[in-house]
C-alpha cells in the first residue's frame, strides 16, 4: 500500500465524524462499556437518547448494581434484546464487587465479565482506555475486505484471522491507534456500506482500495440471512414484556394473554422469558419483571 490507511483515514474520521456522546472526551470507561451493550444490533439512533438517561441515572457501575433488575428492565425500554440490559446489571455488579466500582483495563478482567465478549472488551480498551487494540465489528470487517483482500464483503466471521488483520493496520501509538480504530469503524458505517450502493466516490481510501482497483467484484460467499421481526418469537417476547414493563407491579396472566392470538408461541415465548429471568411467576395466574416477585402481596 503506497499511503498507510492511517495516513489517509485519520484526517478524513477528524472532519467527517459523527459527534456520538459516547465519544465525547469527557465520557468515562463505564459510558463506553454502556455504549457498546447498547449497540449491540440496535441503531446508534435509538441508543444515544437511553444512553445519556442511563448515564445520568446510573453514573457509576455501583449505582447500576444497587438498582433492582425490574427498574434496569424499565429503563431498557424498546431497545431489544432485554437480555443485555440483565448481563450489563450484571456486570456493574462485578465490576463494583471485584473491581473497586472501576471498569478494568486489562483484557483477560474484562472478558471475565459478564456480557463481555472479544469485541466489546477490546472496545472498552480502545475507546474507553485510548489502548491500541484492534476491534472487529462487522464494518470494520467489510472494510478491510474490500481495502485490504479485495472481496466485496467480510464472509463468516474468522476471530483471530480478523484481529489479525486489524492489528496490522493499527499505529503504533495508544492514542492514534485508538482513534484510527474508530475512524475504521466509521468508515465502514457510512461510506463502504454493505450491498450494492457503497459512497466509493467519497471516500479517502478509494485510491488505495483492492476492491475498486479490482472492479468491485461481487461477493459470493455466504451471507448473514435478513432476520425478519413480524410474527418472530421476539416480537411475541416484546410484547409480553412490555405489558410487564408498563405495569406498576405483577400482571394477571390474562393481560398477557391478550397481547397474542396464537396461543401455543405466546404460551413458549412466555416460558423462554422465565427460563432467561427477565420474567418471573408468583403463582399459577401472577407475573411480575424480576425482583417484584419479593414484594408482590
Amino acid at each position: 500500500m503506497a499511503v498507510s490507511l492511517p495516513d489517509l483515514l485519520l484526517p478524513w474520521f477528524d472532519e467527517h465524524a459523527r459527534d456520538l456522546p459516547w465519544r465525547r472526551p469527557e465520557t468515562t470507561p463505564w459510558g463506553v462499556l454502556v455504549s457498546e451493550f447498547m449497540l449491540q444490533q440496535t441503531p446508534v439512533s435509538r441508543v444515544a437518547p437511553i444512553w445519556a438517561e442511563w448515564l445520568a441515572r446510573w453514573p457509576t457501575p455501583a449505582a447500576l448494581a444497587a438498582a433492582p433488575q425490574a427498574e434496569v428492565l424499565r429503563a431498557w425500554g424498546k431497545l431489544g434484546y432485554p437480555r443485555r440490559a440483565l448481563r450489563l446489571h450484571a456486570a456493574a455488579t462485578t465490576i463494583a464487587a471485584d473491581h473497586g466500582d472501576r471498569v478494568p483495563d486489562d483484557l483477560d478482567e474484562l472478558l471475565a465479565l459478564p456480557g463481555v465478549g472479544a469485541y466489546t472488551a477490546r472496545a472498552v480498551l480502545a475507546f474507553g482506555y485510548r489502548r491500541r487494540a484492534p476491534v472487529v465489528d462487522t464494518n470494520v470487517r467489510r472494510v478491510i475486505a474490500r481495502v485490504v483482500h479485495g472481496a466485496g464483503d467480510g464472509g463468516p466471521a474468522r476471530t483471530a484471522a480478523d484481529l489479525a488483520d486489524a492489528e496490522a493496520l493499527l499505529p503504533g501509538t495508544d492514542t492514534h491507534a485508538a482513534r484510527f480504530s474508530a475512524a475504521l469503524m466509521e468508515l465502514g458505517a457510512v461510506l463502504c456500506i454493505a450491498g450494492t450502493a457503497p459512497r466509493c466516490t467519497a471516500c479517502p481510501v478509494l485510491d488505495e482500495c483492492a476492491w475498486h482497483a479490482a472492479g468491485r467484484p461481487e461477493y459470493t460467499g455466504p451471507t448473514r440471512p435478513v432476520q425478519r421481526f413480524a410474527g418472530t418469537d421476539r416480537q411475541v417476547r416484546g410484547r409480553l414484556l412490555d405489558v410487564l414493563r408498563d405495569a406498576p407491579g405483577p400482571v394477571h396472566r390474562a393481560e398477557l394473554d391478550i397481547v397474542w392470538s396464537d396461543a401455543v408461541q405466546r404460551d413458549q415465548c412466555l416460558l423462554s422469558l422465565l427460563d432467561d429471568g427477565l420474567v418471573e411467576q408468583l403463582d399459577e395466574v401472577r407475573f411480575a419483571l424480576p425482583g417484584e416477585a419479593q414484594t408482590a402481596d
